[in-house]
This record gives structure tokens, sequence and C-alpha cells, in this order.
């Protein structure tokens, strides 16, 4: 029998990240990565399938729109693929697919993508629900959206984030990049930290939310941030990481 051709497909998935250690495969713990990479290898009958994400995300962080692809060898359709994956007692309930393409082998989810959005999330009141706890931070204080807001504007454009990032254990050829937006809003005791950009360093949606909490919160003015972007600038403990929960990469877009 002659062996089904190989053919690329690109799918967009949602997940619960709690628990999960991260995106990444990492021995010695569940990853979500390895999941979906297991399930797949199932479903084609394959020794092992290698995934390829548009980027990582932490421990707890969780996501509406990462994206990846991978190249298998099988005359399933894209709905058929995606149905299978998406069937009880493969995938965990808490990992799902959204849709599935076959693509061209040009396209890399990483390499190819050209814009993406995290959201972030703050449960802003004295009392955070036992339902809200995995998918907010959670405040307490009374935090100055306005100025929140008037803070997140310093950071749209090309700039130099080294001071707010984290120590990838990777080489990093550059901590430039380009912020397209950056809204502050609050709806009920809920607020949202929604964030655009050409690409994200490690921890850096994490730091920004958590230098703008500072500034809510009266502890940092809106203008500091136009010293911390200043070229070359190291990381200091005025740039605090918000926590893993409040994080969801939301969408990711390609050409």
């Amino acid at each position: 029998m002659e062996p089904f051709p190989t053919r690329r497909f690109k799918l967009i998935c949602a997940y619960d990240g709690t628990a999960y250690f991260g995106w990444q495969t990492q021995p010695g713990h569940v990853s979500v990565q390895e999941t979906i990479e297991r399930v797949l290898a199932d479903i084609v009958k394959a020794p092992r399938v290698d995934i390829h994400s548009s980027g990582r995300t932490d421990h707890g962080v969780h996501a509406r729109g990462q994206v990846f692809h991978c190249d298998l060898a099988t005359r399933m359709t894209e709905r058929s693929l995606m149905m299978a994956l998406n069937a009880n007692g493969r995938l965990p309930p808490d990992i799902r697919i959204r849709s599935c393409r076959e693509v061209g082998p040009a396209f890399h989810a990483r390499f190819s993508a050209l814009r993406k959005e995290y959201r972030y999330y703050v449960w802003n009141t004295r009392l955070l629900p036992p339902t809200k706890r995995l998918y907010n931070a959670h405040v307490v204080r009374p935090l100055d959206v306005e100025a929140m807001r008037e803070a997140a504007r310093r950071f749209v454009g090309e700039h130099d984030f080294a001071a707010f990032t984290a120590n990838p254990n990777r080489p990093v050829a550059s901590t430039v990049r380009t912020i397209y937006a950056f809204e502050v809003s609050k709806r009920g005791s809920q607020v949202c930290f929604r964030v655009q950009g050409n690409g994200f360093l490690y921890k850096m949606v994490r730091s920004l939310v958590g230098f703008l909490l500072r500034v809510g919160a009266g502890q940092e003015r809106p203008e500091a941030v136009d010293a911390l972007l200043a070229p070359g600038n190291p990381r200091t403990a005025r740039v605090p990481s918000a926590p893993a929960c409040g994080l969801f990469l939301w969408q990711v877009w390609y050409g």
C-alpha cells in the first residue's frame, strides 16, 4: 500500500492552563503540547507527531487562540481531524481544537505570525468569587483606571522592553518589540488589559500589567514608563510580574 502524502495543517486551540506546566513539552511535567502530540499520534497511527506553536505560554496561563501547525501523513479531512481530536476520551476537556485547515508547506505557526493579542484580567474588589479565581488576578486595593490607560498608551510603538522581560534561559536576539495597541477597560469588578504587538518577550505581558497595577495603585506615575523604556534599561523591582492565572493568549494574525 502506498503511504499517505504528508500534509501540513494549521490548528487553533483553546485551553485552560491551570493543570499544565505551560505549553512547551518539559520532562517530568504535563504540558499542553505533549498532550496534543500524544493524541495526534494515536489518531494518525504514527510513532510520534511534532507540533509547532505560535509561541509558548507559562504554567497557569490560558489560551483562546493558540495556533500550531503539524505535518501529518493522513487522508483525513480537516473536519474529520478536528472532530477526532475533540472526541470524548481523547483530548482532556480543558483543551479543545477550535479550527483546523490544510495549509501550504511555507506556513509556520511562529515565523509566519504578524501580530498577537494577549488579554489579562484582574478582579478588583475585596471578595474574589470562587468561579473567577483561576482566570483573574485578585487586587483588593482600588485601581485608578485612567492613570493605567495613560501609562498603557506610553508603551505603544517600537521600544526596547528589556526592563519588562525575564531571563528565558535561552539566547534572545533583541529586546526591541512593537506594541500596536494597549487598552485598559473596566466592567463591573473586572479590569481587562488588552495588548497587541508584533511579538512578546518572556513574561513581557505579565510584566507590563504588573507595572500598570503599580500605577493604578498610586505607587508609580504614568510618565515613569518613558524612563523604563530607555534602551538597555535593566529590569528592577519596580517591575513585578502579575500572576499567571489572569493571562490569555487571545488571537494570532497571519498574512
